[in-house]
């Protein structure tokens, strides 16, 4: 069969198709779909279009068999889902949003304000939680014993909760900039 035959069927036929589909289905989208699959399906059956004495007939014949597949494949599918278990509930993506700002604010005080605690307090805190080494290696670096890290360490995080709390206490607009090198120096 040439295309020019395949095309004027398609004119002839894709009506007629369209209007069994809806009555079959009840469904104008659904419908698109099987003329689309039915003529599809002509087209890889057309050596047999020979043979064949109606081409409505056919046609017909061939968009039933569409429906058919069509509604056994969606009862598969709808069985295979109804088979699953049930979805857990899922997580608000809001929350984490909220912990995260929430994480994020008290992050950015506890930066405005660590130049606020002594020097040897900030080297240890800063050591320990942003480097991430241990108490030892803390003492090794800082020249100093490991029981004078944890005493610093206790000291600093006490000073930054409180000086951290003010800070996010204080309006945005008032919030001061870190303490000057001067101001910083007498915390020595």
């Amino acid at each position: 069969m040439d295309h020019q035959l395949f095309a004027e069927i398609y004119d002839a036929h894709a009506g007629a198709v369209y209007a069994h589909a809806i009555r079959m289905t009840a469904d104008r989208a659904g419908a698109e779909d099987i003329v689309s699959l039915t003529f599809l399906e002509a087209w890889r059956l057309r050596d047999s279009f020979d043979r064949v004495t109606s081409h409505r007939a056919w046609l017909f014949g061939i968009a039933t068999n569409v429906i058919r597949n069509t509604r056994r494949a969606a009862r598969r599918h709808n069985d295979a889902m109804a088979r699953l278990p049930p979805p857990g509930t899922v997580p608000d993506p809001a929350d984490a949003v909220v912990s995260r700002i929430t994480d994020a604010d008290r992050a950015s005080a506890a930066l405005a304000v660590l130049n606020r605690l002594r020097r040897a307090d900030r080297e240890v805190l800063v050591l320990h939680v942003w480097s991430g080494l241990s108490h030892d290696e803390v003492a090794q670096a800082c020249g100093v014993s490991v029981g004078t890290v944890r005493s610093r360490l206790s000291r600093a995080r006490a000073r930054l909760r409180k000086l951290s709390a003010a800070h996010l206490a204080e309006p945005s607009a008032s919030r001061r900039a870190p303490a000057s090198r001067t101001a910083r120096e007498g915390n020595l």
